[in-house]
């Protein structure tokens, strides 16, 4: 397994396509400095910034960033929280969630870090609980996922890479999504993205939760992002979007 695996998987998939988009993988991704209501700019993927923008703010409640590190977007969720509204920054990993509170310490005034509580929780046992069950108004699922352009870029990595590895990770976002449903009070906002452009981990996750969950839920359609539309959401990729992405956006409301 490797690199003609790995090739021939994502040819498959993306046909014609694929060349110029391994391409545009292997370039330098492209990112810039977001500022707003941060004490100093935080670098990250434009495509990122617009995933945690997607997520539709209550006026009241709470928040949940459900696997949040390294912290980018639960620094832009943060700077748009209405007033009285409160984060939570999950993050299951102890050494992530290490780097997760020293990203929100070092970039937000004192009064907004203080409404910004960090747990670690596995998101996707938390659905499990009862009490936990629509507890928050709004969630934001960044969830782990095959990171292709990490993977080209890291060559022990893609040694390492087999098909399984996408399947494993779909059954893992799985898991993960149904559980944020289950976690989301109703009449509230769910962004599901990741940074993989295998449809199976995208797409196909979605259309689980709508084919189980659909009596109650709708597909939010994320029209303000960039990128090309997909059957449930948005996918940003950086050979037709100026370098930035891999980035999958899907939004739903809970009825």
């Amino acid at each position: 397994m490797g690199i003609a695996d790995f090739d021939a998987f994502y040819a498959q998939l993306y046909q014609e396509r694929w060349p110029s988009l391994k391409a545009a993988l292997l370039e330098v991704p492209q990112k810039e400095e977001y500022r707003r209501g941060l004490t100093g700019p935080y670098t990250m993927d434009r495509a990122s910034i617009l995933a945690a923008e997607a997520l539709r703010l209550p006026q009241a409640g709470l928040v949940l960033d459900a696997c949040a590190a390294p912290g980018g977007k639960s620094l832009v969720l943060a700077s748009r929280l209405p007033p009285g509204v409160e984060l939570l920054s999950n993050e299951l990993s102890s050494d992530r969630r290490r780097r997760l509170a020293k990203v929100l310490d070092t970039h937000l005034e004192k009064p907004l870090r203080q409404r910004i509580r960090l747990s670690a929780y596995d998101a996707a046992a938390l659905g499990g609980r009862e009490k936990e069950r629509e507890r928050f108004a709004a969630i934001l699922l960044d969830a782990p996922c095959s990171s292709e352009r990490h993977v080209l870029a890291d060559q022990r990595a893609l040694g390492l890479w087999t098909p399984a590895r996408p399947k494993a990770l779909a059954h893992r976002q799985w898991a993960l999504l149904s559980a944020a449903f289950l976690l989301l009070a109703p009449g509230g906002s769910l962004v599901y993205s990741t940074c993989a452009i295998n449809p199976g981990e995208n797409d196909a996750v979605a259309a689980r939760l709508m084919d189980k969950y659909g009596s109650r839920l709708v597909i939010d359609p994320v029209e303000e992002a960039e990128g090309e539309s997909t059957e449930y959401g948005r996918l940003i990729l950086p050979d037709r979007d100026s370098g930035h992405g891999p980035m999958y956006i899907a939004r739903f409301k809970k009825l």
